[in-house]
């Protein structure tokens, strides 16, 4: 497997890195289902789940997909959320900078391919709801990264686990010179905390 250069890198600067002390139960929650799973030799599902599933639900997914394969973890990693809109291009953006090439196919809530190495198939990403057809129906744990879902959707049927692992909503950001910035910050905290996880997994 050979990552785009810009890729292993940025991930290679998460792997110096900690999360905050007070992230580290619900960290280690997610730590415990990937292991459970791994031990008895049963598919690994992540399913992020935000309320729009355009922005943090997305980054996690992608992020969860880009670190399992930098660590040879065998895991699928899946959005949803309580609705449907789009990904929204502030958060697609964060790719683009790390060099992920992107194609778009379609233009209401188009799919996105996402190609991160010449030897590994692309991400395809598009909002969608939590239970659509595309995302396990079940055995998966579902990952909820926004609070707002977390309250309106107190219920995820056909769930291994639910855990809550929410972050700052960037959109408030959309439209000032500030976006990038947050959209980034927002991301690589995802990426560290989703990088802590999988490599406590790879040890």
């Amino acid at each position: 497997m050979k990552m785009y250069q810009d890729i292993e890198e940025k991930i290679q600067e998460f792997r110096l890195l900690s999360p905050l002390p007070e992230r580290l139960f619900v960290l280690h929650q997610l730590i415990d289902f990937i292991q459970q799973k791994r031990e008895s030799k049963q598919a690994i599902h992540l399913n992020f789940i935000c309320t729009h599933n355009s922005r943090r639900s997305q980054m996690a997914q992608v992020w969860a997909t880009l670190l399992a394969d930098y660590y040879g973890i065998n895991l699928k990693a899946y959005s949803g959320g309580t609705e449907a809109t789009t990904f929204h291009p502030n958060a697609l953006s964060v790719f683009r900078r790390l060099g992920l090439e992107i194609d778009k196919h379609g233009e209401e809530n188009p799919h996105y391919i996402l190609k991160y190495s010449q030897d590994q198939p692309a991400i395809v990403v598009f909002s969608k709801v939590y239970n659509h057809p595309s995302n396990p129906q079940g055995n998966f744990a579902a990952i909820m990264t926004c609070a707002e879902a977390d309250v309106n959707c107190p219920y995820i049927p056909d769930a291994d686990q639910r855990i809550s692992l929410t972050y700052e909503d960037p959109k408030e950001f959309d439209g000032t010179d500030h976006a990038a910035e947050a959209y980034r910050a927002c991301s690589d905290q995802i990426a560290l905390e989703l990088n802590y996880v999988l490599q406590n997994i790879a040890q």
